[in-house]
């Protein structure tokens, strides 16, 4: 089968399936959801199995160190793709939710409610976890899904998606509500970005050319995610011991994911009393450093940055550091190189934290905590289907809510226009 009828396939598979999974009751979705937890516990060896086929393979065509943590499952991480399982099952179900009502003068009952998407499709990236999270998200949310992984995970997704297909079966759901694309022929993902009579929506999870791709190309409505060029600004007025941990968290704890800190934004005040040993500790993590000339003023062993360094998501063990006047003068920073996902204050002072706050755009924006934190699951979402730093219907962490449209239900009682 070639990809054109593989899309064709299961493109209609899944828009039969759409359509009983919108109907389906909350029950039914909750145990299909924790028999999905439990059968990847069940058959994690095979999952590892194919998994450290996939990193094999990564290793030998050169896949970078954080491209290959992104592709790594351990135990661990199936325990905690199998618990965002669990939460997803445990929260409110948004389908028919009300969301607002009320009556005309005329007598109409007008009910505003939320009902799913239909059919989502997922295009992603090197990270096997999506599979799961984006499975588990769009079945309680009443959405069909067809996913399509990078070719560097080929191997895990599939082991995945079969053992969550057969879950989904076991537990009384139609064939289609959970759909791999098995080609890593490039081409269907063309196929996909235009396949408007069985795809609602497209998701593109992973880096710049892969969004920009989507975006450009696709003729199927996109809700984009986005990049994470992430600042964090030390105030004069921070506490230092508290900065310094956030900072080491921010950068070093999984440097190739979007929240990781990109760019850290120093008050000249508290500079010489800051930076050193914070430098050398992120150093002795392996962190690449590159300062603007106040920096290297203070820590001579940092690089020079450019200015491409501000704007770049490095996704690796690399930080730009720039020494600034004032709270204007990082806000104006950031304003000029953001890409509007994640950006974090760390100060005592009540005032300067409001100013932040309202002044700077972005999805997600913090007080006195790491920008690792915009995460579906740490916002109590379960899992996320991706982090949104666009404007319109959805942003930042997207989770069930974000996978609803809504529908006017209006009573009435013979009235006429």
């Amino acid at each position: 089968m070639d990809y054109k009828q593989e899309m064709e396939q299961k493109g209609r598979l899944a828009k039969a399936a759409a359509k009983k999974l919108a109907i389906a009751g909350t029950n039914l979705k909750n145990n299909a959801l924790l028999t999905m937890a439990a059968e990847l516990i069940t058959k994690q060896a095979e999952i590892l199995a194919a998994n450290q086929a996939d990193i094999i393979w990564g290793q030998t065509n050169g896949l970078g160190k954080a491209l290959l943590d992104r592709l790594l499952l351990t135990p661990q991480r199936i325990e905690d793709m199998a618990a965002g399982l669990r939460q997803i099952a445990g929260l409110p179900d948004p389908i028919g939710e009300g969301i607002s009502s009320w009556t005309r003068p005329n007598g109409l009952e007008i009910n505003k409610i939320r009902v799913p998407l239909g059919v989502v499709g997922i295009i992603y990236e090197a990270r096997p976890n999506v599979t799961v999270d984006a499975a588990g998200l769009c079945l309680k949310s009443g959405n069909a899904v067809i996913l399509r992984g990078g070719s560097e995970a080929i191997r895990s997704n599939l082991a995945i998606a079969k053992v969550l297909t057969q879950a989904v079966a076991k537990a009384g759901l139609p064939e289609g509500v959970i759909q791999l694309i098995e080609t890593t022929d490039r081409q269907a993902v063309q196929v996909m970005l235009k396949a408007n009579q069985y795809i609602d929506v497209l998701i593109p999870r992973g880096g710049a050319g892969l969004i920009k791709t989507v975006v450009e190309n696709a003729t199927v409505p996109v809700i984009e995610t986005g990049t994470g060029n992430c600042h964090i600004y030390i105030d004069s007025d921070a506490d230092l011991h508290k900065a310094h941990p956030i900072v080491l968290n921010a950068k070093c704890q999984r440097p190739g994911v979007c929240n990781a800190l990109e760019t850290l934004l120093v008050h000249e005040q508290v500079a010489e009393d800051f930076l050193p040993a914070l430098l050398k500790d992120l150093a002795t993590c392996g962190v690449e450093l590159r300062g603007c000339q106040a920096t290297k003023a203070i820590y001579d062993a940092c690089a020079v940055a450019t200015d491409v360094d501000w704007s770049t998501e490095y996704l690796d063990l690399i930080l730009a550091v720039k020494i600034v006047r004032d709270i204007d003068e990082a806000i104006e920073h950031i304003v000029t190189y953001s890409s509007g996902h994640s950006e974090a204050i760390i100060t005592e002072n009540y005032s300067r934290a409001r100013k932040f706050l309202a002044e700077v755009d972005a999805a997600a924006v913090y007080v006195n905590a790491s920008t690792r934190f915009t995460d579906g699951f740490e916002f109590g979402f379960g899992a996320e289907i991706g982090i949104s730093t666009q404007k319109l219907h959805a942003r930042g962490p997207m989770g069930l809510e974000e996978l609803t449209s809504i529908k006017y239900v209006v009573y009435g009682n013979g009235q006429i226009r």
